[in-house]
């Protein structure tokens, strides 16, 4: 007999935002706690300075965190001039300083060149491991480290606005991997200028945002008035580019039992089209991923190939180590 897990069995997003000074692990947790949940993660780390848009996972829904992570997102920043530090924030110890004050029709000149698909060195005190330790933890220890250059993409790069001479107010949309700290280090090099992140937001990844996002207070807040289950999001929220596909209950009894499919032909070509699109999750080729659903609720993940779905994961959306009814809309 297994091993009863402990806490409840929920599942479903949260669409959080993070409070200042506080770690995404820590965030985590705290939501965690909230719902009493089995399982929880994120999609995508946000660090202490920043504040925004953190997607939390709980249940089953940390099975679809790795295609939240390919997501676009959206970013608005600060920087403040006359000073570059360690890490290019406002934690790092100064560097340099200059009187060079750019005004913001030479920021939004630079900005241009950033536009597109660009190589970007990732700033030592980032979580890249180097020889299996964290970048960010050698540098602190005074070791030198040198990453290599990434490809990223910036799909628009826009000057806000510039609240004094010492600050200038920066939104961008872009693809994963970009470092808005890189991003600030080579915009002030280029602009013979010194400057560092001074504050940091993350407004969008992917479905996620801020119109749609609760805060820990207010989370709390309904969790003491029994509605917390009002905050919490569908797993396939995360999905919304997969093309979802409705089986019918044997084929769906299938999936679950981790055999594969035989589909129609008016079902693959209604799923061709947009199975043409090129898709990279985790490193691996999901342009064949498809969203196997029955009655709205997703049963499996599964790869089309020669007419067939084959499951690559499966979802147990009404059991998770023991069996309890989630409801989802309850307010």
């Amino acid at each position: 007999m297994g091993r009863r897990r402990k806490g409840d069995a929920v599942h479903g997003w949260i669409c959080l935002d993070k409070p200042l000074d506080m770690t995404s692990t820590q965030a985590v947790s705290k939501v965690r706690r909230l719902f009493n949940a089995q399982k929880a993660g994120h999609a995508g780390t946000l660090d202490p300075l920043a504040t925004g848009i953190l997607p939390i996972a709980l249940g089953e829904a940390t099975k679809t965190v790795p295609y939240l992570m390919e997501a676009d997102k959206t970013y608005r920043f600060t920087i403040a001039w006359g000073e570059t530090t360690a890490s290019f924030d406002r934690e790092g110890v100064v560097t340099a300083t200059s009187d060079v004050r750019p005004d913001p029709a030479a920021v939004a000149q630079a900005l241009t060149v950033f536009v597109g698909e660009i190589s970007q060195i990732p700033p030592a005190f980032s979580a890249i491991k180097v020889d299996g330790e964290r970048a960010y933890d050698l540098a602190r220890e005074g070791i030198e480290v040198t990453l290599a250059a990434r490809t990223v993409i910036i799909h628009e790069a826009r000057v806000l606005g510039a609240p004094d001479r010492d600050h200038v107010e920066i939104e961008i949309s872009c693809g994963k991997g970009t470092y808005v700290r890189a991003i600030v280090r080579d915009l002030a090099e280029a602009l013979g200028a010194c400057g560092h992140v001074s504050a940091l937001r993350r407004a969008r990844v992917g479905r996620f945002d801020e119109e749609g996002a609760i805060s820990l207070d207010k989370l709390d807040d309904l969790v003491h008035r029994g509605a917390e289950f009002g905050a919490l999001l569908p797993v396939e929220t995360a999905l919304d580019d997969i093309p979802a596909l409705a089986v019918t209950d044997e084929d769906a009894f299938r999936l679950k039992q981790g055999r594969s499919i035989v589909l129609v032909p008016r079902q693959v070509e209604a799923l061709r089209p947009r199975l043409s699109q090129p898709r990279i999750v985790a490193g691996q080729d999901a342009s064949r991923t498809v969203s196997a659903t029955l009655g709205g609720r997703i049963v499996a993940l599964c790869d089309m190939r020669a007419g067939r779905l084959s499951p690559t994961r499966v979802f147990h959306l009404d059991q998770s180590g023991v069996e309890t009814d989630v409801d989802y809309g309850r307010t």
